[in-house]
């Protein structure tokens, strides 16, 4: 699962900061799906140890009678913008020294590589089944690495137009294993009607609202 709206009235890419919490519709957004995963058999949640995402999974675990497992694994992507404002003609991008840090967008050059990405989430993944086994488990993460090992496991290439990420906020990511390999993997946005529409997966950036606030 990816987290709920965060409270960001500055703009910044918050990335790994800490003190970002969800804001009140990410609070509406994170009850919203523990209601849609109320019958499911839930039996382990996890999640990252970042503020959005432990409010996020919180009533999750209530709801099952569950402690939240925090798994670093389940971080955000490091990323040198942290902190700043980042867009096309505005912020960081706008001071040549912070260039260096955008030529190679296959690794990526501005933050931790996709690879590195795949591997901690594919281990938070493998811990999650085996701490479930025969049962259900929800991690709570962020949108480039859920994105990443999603592209990885369905065998896509790893960089890609951020644009085009299906994973909105509090959506559903659902890696189904059969014994040890997974099987298929599913999408669901059970807080769709929450989500204003510019956050939506597939939606067209409104003229000046390039920025990237994080994830």
């Amino acid at each position: 699962m990816r987290h709920g709206e965060v409270e960001n009235p500055d703009g910044v890419l918050y990335g790994r900061l800490p003190g970002y919490h969800l804001s009140e519709l990410g609070r509406r957004m994170a009850d919203r799906v523990a209601e849609h995963l109320a019958s499911r058999d839930i039996v382990h949640v996890g999640a990252s140890p970042l503020e959005r995402a432990q409010e996020t999974a919180e009533p999750i675990a209530k709801a099952h009678g569950l402690d939240i497992a925090t798994d670093r694994r389940l971080i955000e992507a490091e990323n040198v913008f942290q902190g700043k404002t980042f867009g096309i003609g505005d912020g960081a991008l706008r001071r040549p020294a912070n260039w260096k840090h955008v030529v190679n967008p296959f690794k990526p050059s501005w933050g931790e590589s996709y690879v590195d990405q795949v591997v901690r989430m594919m281990g938070a993944l493998e811990s999650a089944k085996d701490a479930a086994r025969g049962h259900e488990a929800v991690l709570v993460s962020h949108q480039l690495p859920i994105w990443i090992v999603r592209s990885y496991v369905e065998k896509r290439r790893l960089w890609h137009d951020p644009r085009r990420r299906q994973c909105t906020l509090a959506s559903l990511t659902t890696f189904t294993y059969r014994g040890d390999k997974i099987v298929s993997v599913g999408y669901s946005e059970p807080a769709l009607d929450l989500v204003p529409a510019h956050l939506r997966a597939g939606a067209k950036l409104a003229k000046g609202a390039g920025k990237a606030y994080g994830a």
